[in-house]
């Protein structure tokens, strides 16, 4: 690792969010980090460092890398040279993620990316969990808004817990921020795979390891009506209730029965009811291709809500943990939630795992697991609010 010539390299960096990573990388990087931008559009790729030039002109020469996920050589290349692979290509079931993700866990290179894919999560660990083990890669899944704030949130709030008593911690999720078409188009294509969705999480499911004499599990996904928020609360189906349960599973500090509920905050009944509708349409559409072709036209990848309406957006994860006859409700809380709060949490992601003083494992990992207190740190530092509320 230490010979290498980069310490992070970008892949994607031409996105809307990995523009906007490579910009937070310009401003927050330390210095002498060694970093590159790459990607297959070379012309793209210099326009991004003309970006990162315009905010730091020290990056006048900042390094660009030629690599495709259909090119095995060029991915393992890339891998090869750095000790941190950041990537922003999603939808990744659909843009080799998988072959990104095996040239670091082969050359034993840190990877971390913001999927919100379940399908490509578990299949990732199918195909390159071993490798990684072997070869000491932390392949960190998830490091944006999926799902830092909440498999850190859910860690933060642990610690707050008494030890070893069985836990019950429930997230509710608010704000208001707008998605980009890259966003919609994962959310269309996950929609589009129900079948190889179910079937990699049951062989997965099959395949791993389950935590020894301790239960973890989800509390009853019911829709109802909070009082103290003024708003509905209604289950809600992301990849980030399966990252808790991972890092759960393998964090012996949740206790000996942890159970965790992830729901979703709305205002009106009949805003709950249009989202349903809204989603059962979508998976409906995306099941033959003339019509999911006619969903993805309707909103483009690389389109993205613009600075004014970022600056505008917030998001905020309420916890309420209980345990030992205690309980104990925290907070997470930023701006922007999907463009510059995870280009924030991402770089900060690949800068933890580059420079900081991590457990020495190896294996697709969560961040909880992967970096935990250091990561935590890092993101207040960097902004990001984790604090208690209430304690009784």
């Amino acid at each position: 690792m230490s010979q290498r010539a980069f310490d992070i390299v970008l892949f994607g960096a031409t996105g809307f969010t990995g523009v906007l990573t490579a910009e937070y990388l310009a401003q927050h990087a330390p210095k002498g980090m060694r970093w590159a931008l790459a990607g297959r559009n070379i012309a793209k790729l210099e326009d991004v460092r003309a970006r990162v030039v315009a905010i730091n002109p020290a990056y006048k020469d900042l390094p660009i890398l030629s690599a495709d996920t259909s090119d095995a050589a060029s991915l393992k290349a890339l891998a090869e040279s750095t000790k941190v692979v950041i990537t922003t290509a999603g939808p990744f079931v659909s843009y080799g993620g998988d072959a990104m993700v095996g040239a670091c866990a082969t050359a034993g290179t840190h990877y971390c990316d913001i999927t919100g894919e379940p399908e490509f999560k578990d299949q990732s660990w199918l195909n390159w969990h071993e490798t990684a083990v072997k070869t000491g890669a932390k392949i960190v899944h998830s490091c944006g808004v999926d799902s830092i704030p909440h498999d850190l949130g859910v860690f933060f709030t642990v610690q707050q817990l008494p030890k070893d008593v069985p836990l019950r911690i429930e997230g509710i999720v608010g704000g208001d921020a707008r998605p980009s078409g890259g966003t919609y188009h994962t959310i269309v294509t996950a929609m589009s795979r129900l079948y190889p969705l179910a079937k990699s999480y049951f062989q997965r499911h099959a395949r791993e390891a389950k935590a020894e004499k301790r239960r973890i599990g989800m509390t009853l996904p019911l829709l109802r009506y909070s009082r103290d928020l003024k708003s509905w609360v209604l289950p809600f189906p992301t990849i980030d209730p399966q990252i808790v349960k991972h890092s759960a599973n393998a964090l012996a500090s949740y206790g000996p029965d942890f159970r965790y509920g992830h729901f979703m905050e709305v205002k009106h009944l009949h805003t709950v009811v249009a989202m349903m509708g809204g989603l059962t349409g979508i998976i409906a559409l995306a099941q033959t291709p003339m019509t999911k072709r006619f969903l993805l036209s309707l909103n483009k990848p690389g389109d993205g809500p613009s600075p004014e309406v970022r600056a505008k957006s917030w998001f905020r994860v309420l916890f309420t943990g209980t345990g030992g006859g205690k309980t104990v409700v925290t907070e997470v809380r930023g701006g922007d939630p999907g463009y510059d709060e995870t280009a924030k949490m991402l770089a900060e992601s690949a800068m933890c795992l580059a420079f900081d003083d991590l457990p020495a494992l190896g294996g697709q990992l969560t961040t909880a697991v992967a970096m935990g207190e250091p990561l935590l740190a890092r993101l207040q530092a960097a902004g990001l609010s984790f604090k208690v509320i209430a304690r009784f």
